[in-house]
């Protein structure tokens, strides 16, 4: 009963960008509940799921306190690792500053950098997305300064009060200076697709899987590679799903009332 069990969950998600925490508390929560309606209606078929970023607002973590909160949807990721899930974590831009609370707490799998693999005989590239636009100085910069050693010491050396308030401001602010040119679709000039084609100079990808930009999408590269963005989690509720044949851009529709 438990290999049947096993061999029926054999499939594998990708969604990013719930950004819990903003703007406020109860629209955070309202979209917490509905992220955990969406994790029990793949429970019985998912075998890895890639949280590709963003997943919070504002996440820093101290060696003995993380944030307040979330409890819902961690305690159901935790539920569904302990099951035999494999929970991958990729660090967005604005919840980079992780520690190891995920990994001995909840087995999820950390990951600082995109990463490569193969499954079904497929080769897949996914990240948060952050960086890839080289030609954005302004990004490298401040994503030299959120990574330098001294610069988290410094950070992690304020009060938790005035940290997080600092932090869950900076947030904000980085959300609405961006608001607009995340919902704007820029076709084949967009960054993302341009990495995408100058990669597949030099390495075959069948496909590119990332978040960071607020606009889901499934585009056509060459030679029948793709490049998927899972968007941000609002009404529509984005993700994606590879079931061992199809990767295929999905809306999560929850009829029911969230209680």
């Amino acid at each position: 009963m438990n290999t049947l069990h096993n061999k029926s969950k054999n499939k594998i998600y990708f969604v990013s960008d719930f950004h819990f925490g903003s703007p406020d508390s109860q629209t955070s929560l309202e979209r917490e509940k509905q992220a955990v309606c969406w994790l029990e209606s793949i429970e019985s078929s998912a075998e890895e799921i890639y949280l590709l970023g963003d997943v919070f607002d504002f996440w820093f973590e101290y060696r003995y306190v993380v944030p307040k909160g979330y409890v819902r949807f961690l305690g159901k990721l935790a539920q569904m690792s302990d099951a035999g899930c494999k929970i991958h974590f990729f660090c967005g831009n604005h919840d980079l500053w992780q520690r190891d609370y995920f990994e001995k707490e909840l087995g999820f799998v950390l990951h600082r950098q995109a990463l490569r693999f193969e499954r079904d005989g497929k080769q897949f590239f996914v990240g948060h997305g952050d960086g890839l636009d080289k030609s954005d100085t302004k990004y490298k910069i401040l994503n030299a300064i959120f990574k330098n050693k001294i610069c988290i010491k410094l950070f992690a050396s304020l009060h938790p009060r005035w940290a997080m308030a600092i932090g869950t401001h900076w947030s904000k602010q980085s959300r609405h200076s961006h608001h607009k040119s995340d919902s704007q679709d820029r076709g084949q000039n967009e960054p993302m697709y341009q990495y995408c084609l100058q990669s597949l100079q030099s390495q075959h990808t069948d496909f590119f899987i990332f978040g960071h930009r607020h606009l889901c999408c499934d585009k056509e590269l060459k030679n029948h590679c793709r490049y998927i963005n899972t968007g941000q989690w609002s009404d529509k509720k984005p993700f994606a799903e590879w079931d061992g044949e199809n990767l295929t851009l999905k809306n999560f529709d929850q009829a029911e009332e969230i209680h």
